[in-house]
């Protein structure tokens, strides 16, 4: 493989950027300038950069994908978080490892794997707005890239290979009822066929369990009703939060749960999807045979946007992301960039 320097100090430079979900575009332009210089066309969208073989020539298409935006650092730092430092092997900077030690780790798989003939085309994509599940990103680049067979989304799971991730879908439910005097017992208590609808949610079971992330999840988290303690109330709203376990698709399960349930629903969004990929698949098989875990991930990511097969795997760990103090060791991007391409050269899909 090459010498990683390039890619550290890759990395402290983008460290060194503010990239905050919907304020990328410095990041992004140093980043396309960065490829560029070394001889990749890039193509961007917004503050979305790709490269590689867009153009379908009969093989399959590998998309690798890492996001280049951050969350707002918290108040806890010691230092700057965008002044980047080195100590102890470790690069410290907001968004090191969540996710510029993926970024950079599949960024130098890509122009490894590059250097000779693939069974497959292979795309590198880094894409704005994952923390705030924004529209303005992978969303926005996919319908440009044409058919993928098969994605590596690079998130700090410790080189553990995520092969289900829960979704998530946030339901608006209403009861509605008939108003009148609380004195003279009138009218029917939305309180009240709320509450037979809300116990459907708290004890009703999905019957597909996954392996990896258990059963659908349903938990009702606001509730609001009455206006005043003698008038009895015609509507009673709730919320409820659904975790999917890639056992069915977010459409699937809003239609189960709608022919269920008495009281109105109304979906927030259906684009936060829940993904599971068949542990027979190429890529699955390989990470095994590389000694690779698998595991179902709670967190949600890029995974949750696409419809092909992918497994989140990358450098790092998942309780430093949205932490102060944030870093990533040398040796764990090392690590990942020699695992990805262990993974994924010459397979065959």
């Amino acid at each position: 493989m090459n010498a990683f320097d390039e890619y550290a100090e890759l990395l402290r430079r983008l460290i060194s950027i503010p990239s905050i979900s919907r304020e990328e575009k410095e990041a992004a332009d140093f980043l396309e300038r960065w490829m560029k210089e070394r001889g990749m066309e890039v193509r961007r969208e917004g503050n979305n950069l790709w490269t590689g073989d867009c153009v379908d020539d009969g093989r399959p298409a590998i998309l690798l994908n890492a996001h280049i935006d951050t969350v707002k650092p918290s108040a806890g730092y010691s230092r700057d978080p965008f002044t980047p430092y080195d100590l102890d092997g470790k690069i410290y900077g907001l968004g090191s490892n969540d996710d510029g030690g993926s970024l950079v780790s599949l960024l130098a798989c890509y122009r490894e794997l590059r250097r000779k003939p693939q069974p497959f085309r292979l795309i590198f994509s880094a894409t704005a707005e994952e923390e705030v599940s924004g529209k303005g990103g992978l969303d926005l680049i996919l319908p440009l890239l044409g058919e993928i067979a098969f994605g590596v989304i690079g998130e700090p799971t410790g080189m553990r290979m995520a092969v289900a991730e829960r979704g998530l879908m946030v339901l608006d439910c209403c009861s509605e009822g008939v108003s009148g005097h609380a004195a003279r017992n009138e009218g029917v208590n939305a309180i009240y066929k709320a509450m037979e609808d809300i116990e459907w949610f708290r004890t009703h079971r999905f019957e597909r369990v996954s392996d990896y992330l258990g059963e659908v999840r349903m938990s009702v988290t606001q509730i609001e009703a009455g206006t005043q303690h003698n008038v009895v109330p015609d509507s009673c709203r709730f919320v409820v939060d659904v975790r999917p376990n890639g056992m069915y698709s977010n459409p699937e399960l809003l239609a189960l749960i709608k022919e269920s349930v008495s009281c109105r629903v109304k979906e927030r969004s259906t684009r936060i999807g829940s993904s599971h990929i068949d542990v027979s698949h190429p890529a699955v098989v390989r990470g095994r045979e590389l000694g690779l875990e698998s595991f179902g991930s709670p967190t949600t990511s890029n995974q949750a946007l696409v419809s092909f097969p992918t497994v989140k795997i990358g450098p790092g760990d998942s309780a430093r992301s949205h932490t102060a103090d944030e870093y990533i060791c040398i040796d764990e991007m090392v690590h990942a960039t020699e695992i990805y391409f262990r993974l994924l050269d010459g397979l065959s899909l």
